[in-house]
């Protein structure tokens, strides 16, 4: 088209084409991953009204010369040669301001430059002229959002009270509707959020993410669903079914998802010191010399545990002022030996009772676990079996053999003293479940036999106070999870053990809705090594930053939920999902592909115990099941990932379930 101001033809530009509707909500791979400025959003000056032109205007026109930057808004190009404008009784011409000699609009008293076009009166006696933004006011309040498909006026000038479609929330301002879609409002704050953001600089640094977060204007629950229903990583709160219309602010590539209001607001609650965990910067709600004994959680590596942080720091019931080189132990019918000498030789083991063992080493394949506390041997020195017979594997830590022999006022089961005993009674092949982390054990346990309540030596010592790092700073105390209703955010499990009873969990006294279990908190340390790859990885409660890719567990070769806890490394990019972890020496498979506990759920098992019954006539191996152990030779179904007896002889295999029902029976 033309215009009488300009020489050359002028072609229309769509800011919004359709084919690219979804430009502003992909994070581009393409971006410099250091280049923390947001991109800047198309912005001209129209040559008629001088005004931006954005890309809420959608259309503009351009010169067809490139070396030309002459730009006009779609409706400016557009508008009238003659105009009937309310503010006057004779119709309106456009025309330059060179060409007129009032230049001074009447409507808004602003002075109109040479070169400006406006309207003047069409009779000649009549000294009136306003400008173009006048003329057009009511074109000027209507905008094309690229989260609607209609055009959207601002019908009100004034301020209204009035629900925003675009953050959820009701605003007092100025709205922008579709005269289409009744029920389509959004605020003009938000209609005018930038496409990109820096959350640090929104947030004034209470929360930190690298990349620029990408507005989105919706959050399909379908996406949600393939995304492990993400939370707002800075309220927590989840995005909803209902919700899945409203805007977010994300980084696709870390998994990082905010809301809206979340992600802009520089005012309480989202400012609050006491953020959510992991998320931002809190403040320690408590001195370090109030809290002397206080146990700084995850542990670092494999090798720590409960009672030997509690052995070593000397605040808890056993001690390492004397090492009997002789012991004799209520728990094993043989004597057993303080081994101090690590061979480095597994090949070279000699049936004296002055051999050297190896400790506990899933890179060589080397398993030693306490038959006390069911964790791995992984230093010197420890207590092994002296008998000669080396089919007799009973190992103890030094500490598990100084345990109380009973427990008062345990927070479990305070009404009873528990006692301490190498085999939990009235149970099959001494396999227990733990009344505190709800895991199977045949390790020694804490019992009340007046109730049949049985807890494994661990849980007999759950601190009263930890810190974690998935909420630094906030203290966390021991709660029971009959009083929570919300899920652990570790596992992302909602108090999936309250169907067997109450257990004890860590509860942030001040953010209301985080509280992690206390086997999660305890069993899962900082780091692990592990075969597949040859450096540690490390525990995170995120996604990682700048992840390509879906996360896979290594070991069960399946996709994982990356909001759960899980295991990294960082160098080698490669994930273990933290239930796998222990799989090492265990089954060398996986566990089922449908659990997600962040728990390896036999990980206070000891496998390889012989078991005499009379259901077979060949000594059975207790087991973990794996894919090549078949059927139950019982009841026909999976073995896999249960707990078994095999024999080595023949292709027989029982579940454990099986076998104890069969022995049972009259």
């Amino acid at each position: 088209m033309y215009v009488y101001e300009h020489s050359h033809p002028l072609e229309l530009v769509d800011l919004q084409p359709p084919n690219d509707e979804d430009v502003w909500e992909k994070d581009s791979d393409e971006d410099d991953e250091d280049d923390l400025i947001a991109e800047n959003e198309f912005r001209r000056p129209c040559n008629r009204c001088h005004q931006d032109i954005t890309v809420y205007n959608r259309y503009y026109y351009k010169c067809t010369i490139d070396s030309c930057d002459f730009l006009l808004h779609k409706f400016c190009a557009e508008l009238p040669q003659r105009l009937t404008h309310v503010s006057h009784q004779h119709p309106l011409i456009l025309r330059k301001g060179l060409e007129i000699v009032h230049n001074e609009c009447n409507h808004c008293q602003s002075q109109i430059k040479p070169n400006e076009a406006c309207y003047r009166c069409e009779d000649g006696s009549w000294c009136y002229v306003i400008d173009v933004k006048c003329a057009v006011d009511v074109e000027k309040k209507s905008i094309h959002h690229p989260s609607h498909p209609h055009l959207l006026v601002c019908a009100v000038s004034k301020p209204i009270l009035c629900h925003c479609s675009a953050c959820g929330k009701e605003h007092k301002g100025t709205f922008y509707l579709c005269t289409t879609c009744s029920n389509f409002t959004i605020h003009s704050d938000c209609a005018f959020l930038p496409k990109k953001l820096l959350i640090q600089e929104a947030t004034n640094n209470a929360f930190d993410h690298p990349h620029p977060l990408t507005i989105s204007y919706s959050f399909p629950y379908t996406d949600q669903r393939a995304k492990y229903y993400p939370r707002c990583r800075v309220c927590n709160l989840e995005f909803g079914r209902r919700e899945h219309y409203l805007w977010i602010y994300k980084c696709e590539k870390c998994m990082y998802y905010v809301h809206l209001d979340c992600g802009t607001s520089r005012r309480e609650p989202f400012m609050s010191i006491m953020t959510s965990e992991g998320t931002g910067k809190t403040v320690k709600n408590f001195k370090d010399a109030d809290y002397p004994d206080l146990i700084h959680l995850p542990f670092h590596d494999q090798s720590c545990s409960i009672l030997k942080h509690l052995f070593f720091t000397g605040i808890g019931p056993t001690s390492s002022e004397f090492k009997e080189v002789n012991l004799q132990h209520i728990s094993h019918p043989h004597e057993l030996i303080l081994v101090t000498t690590q061979c480095a030789d597994t090949s070279g083991a000699t049936s004296s009772k002055g051999k050297s063992y190896m400790c506990h080493d899933p890179m060589k394949k080397i398993e030693l676990l306490c038959n006390g506390c069911v964790r791995p041997i992984t230093d010197m020195p420890f207590y092994k079996c002296a008998n000669e017979d080396e089919s007799c594997n009973f190992a103890l830590h030094e500490w598990c053999t100084r345990l109380p022999t009973s427990i008062e006022n345990h927070p479990g089961h305070p009404q009873h003293t528990l006692v301490l005993l190498p085999n939990a009674p009235r149970v099959f092949f001494s396999v227990f479940r733990c009344k505190v982390c709800d895991l199977p054990c045949n390790g020694f346990a804490y019992c009340c036999l007046e109730c049949n309540y049985n807890i494994d030596v661990s849980c007999g010592f759950i601190p009263e106070k930890i810190t974690h790092k998935a909420h630094p700073n906030h203290l966390l105390s021991r709660v029971e999870t009959s009083s929570l209703h919300k899920e652990c955010r570790m596992c992302r499990q909602v108090n999936y053990y309250d169907a067997r009873g109450s257990i004890l969990a860590f509860c942030c006294s001040i953010c209301d809705d985080f509280w992690i279990h206390s086997s999660c908190a305890l069993l899962l340390p900082e780091t692990i090594m592990h075969k597949y790859d040859k450096h540690p990885m490390s525990l995170s409660y995120f996604p990682i930053e700048n992840h390509k890719s879906e996360y896979f567990c290594e070991i069960r070769e399946r996709e994982f939920n990356p909001h759960c806890s899980f295991y990294h490394c960082h160098k080698c990019v490669q994930s273990v999902h933290s239930a796998c972890a222990p799989l090492i020496l265990r089954s060398e498979t996986d566990t089922q592909y449908w659990y997600e506990n962040s728990i390896y759920m036999f990980v206070n098992v000891k496998f390889g115990n012989i078991h005499e019954t009379p259901v077979h006539p060949h000594p059975l191996v207790f087991a973990q099941g794996i894919a090549d152990d078949g059927d139950c030779s019982n009841c026909s179904r999976y073995l896999r990932y249960r707990m078994i007896f095999k024999c080595l002889r023949c292709k027989y295999a029982i579940h454990y379930e099986c076998c104890k029902r069969l022995e049972n029976r009259p």
